[in-house]
């Protein structure tokens, strides 16, 4: 098989610029329109396969460790951009001239009078934390563009209507041709007079200075769903700016940003918090109130608990987003608080528990003690 490296004439290590550089000289002297060997075209469609393979890092990877099998076990197209001729030129010569169509190839011109639609905008709203969880309803309050009552998106005075413009004819581009030894190239540009609309108004609307839209303040409800987190995006349709020539109104993403809790931390759907406890609720147990998102509620913390170890409350986490009726869990990390400042009588009672832990038997009126002051 050829060697896509030999075609371009470079070697194995060559950049992306080297491999362009190499293709732009062959496709001087090889493209069918310059040459007239018998052979110019398949050497031409050889000279845009190798290009087209080696100036793509995943295929150029393929091939150089399989070859040009391996480029068909991987599923990628060996056929070539001219295999059912050179219509796909333009798009790498566009990549070399900027702007040109290639030998007469070239592609259809938009029409600057279709539809088009408007702009999409952008809104950052802050919500707490609660909110986020279980939703709310916020009103805001944003800028953006409106099709211009006095002229129906015209631009153009009223009694009046935008005339096609005699310099492109209502195409809204302007077109020269450059002969080269490749042929013609058609460099086709916006037309300097209409500025690619292909009309132009000889009375424009006065509230909108011709423009066809006008910048307004909107106010508009907005409801979060349950669940949202922190970055969310949710689209009101329809709300973003007017369209051109009849389009559609773009649309406005609603950016959800959650404010911190001091208490509360998020991990998915389950909720986390805190709660530190004394080495005596420990060590015999306790029922403590503890924060949740529906309010205080009592758990149970179970003698001997240890450090680190957690208490879950089930369902009494965030909703799920779709499923509001489905929720995570609290998660509670206990904390055992170990005290800086002890009293004599806190010091000797650790004493002697400290005592009784090593195998020495305490006094029964000790024990007494120790379990009053625990309890």
């Amino acid at each position: 098989m050829a060697d896509y490296y030999e075609i371009l004439g470079i070697d194995k290590n060559a950049t992306k610029d080297e491999i362009k550089s190499a293709f732009r000289q062959k496709a001087r002297t090889l493209h069918p329109d310059v040459n007239k060997a018998p052979d110019a075209e398949e050497k031409f469609k050889e000279l845009g396969k190798a290009y087209e393979t080696l100036v793509d890092d995943n295929k150029r990877a393929t091939y150089d460790q399989y070859g040009e099998d391996g480029l068909t076990n991987a599923g990628f197209n060996t056929n070539g951009p001219f295999a059912n001729g050179f219509g796909d030129l333009n798009d790498i010569f566009n990549s070399f001239f900027g702007g040109f169509g290639g030998f007469g190839f070239g592609g259809g011109r938009p029409d600057p009078n279709a539809p088009q639609p408007g702009d999409d905008l952008r809104y950052d709203l802050e919500v707490t934390f609660e909110e986020a969880a279980f939703g709310t309803t916020k009103e805001i309050v944003f800028e953006h563009l409106e099709t211009c009552k006095e002229c129906g998106g015209t631009g153009a005075e009223k009694g009046s209507k935008p005339e096609t413009c005699p310099t492109c004819h209502g195409h809204g581009q302007v077109q020269t041709v450059a002969r080269t030894p490749l042929g013609s190239f058609t460099q086709i540009s916006p037309c300097p007079d209409c500025h690619g609309t292909g009309t132009k108004i000889s009375k424009p609307c006065k509230a909108c200075k011709g423009y066809g839209k006008i910048e307004s303040e909107k106010k508009i409800e907005v409801k979060i769903p349950a669940g949202v987190d922190n970055h969310s995006k949710m689209r009101v349709s329809g709300e973003g700016d007017a369209g051109s020539n009849g389009g559609r109104a773009g649309d406005l993403f609603v950016v959800i940003h959650v404010k911190p809790s001091e208490y509360f931390t998020r991990d998915n759907i389950d909720v986390y918090t805190k709660l530190e406890i004394s080495p005596e609720q420990a060590v015999l147990g306790d029922e403590i109130d503890v924060k949740t998102l529906d309010g205080e509620q009592k758990i149970q913390i179970h003698a001997g608990i240890q450090n680190g170890n957690t208490v879950r409350i089930k369902g009494a986490g965030i909703p799920v987003l779709s499923r509001p009726s489905q929720r995570g869990d609290h998660i509670i990390v206990v904390s055992v608080k170990i005290p800086k400042q002890l009293s004599d009588e806190e010091k000797e009672l650790y004493k002697r528990l400290y005592e009784l832990n090593r195998g020495k038997k305490p006094s029964e009126s000790l024990l007494s003690k120790v379990k009053g002051v625990f309890q």
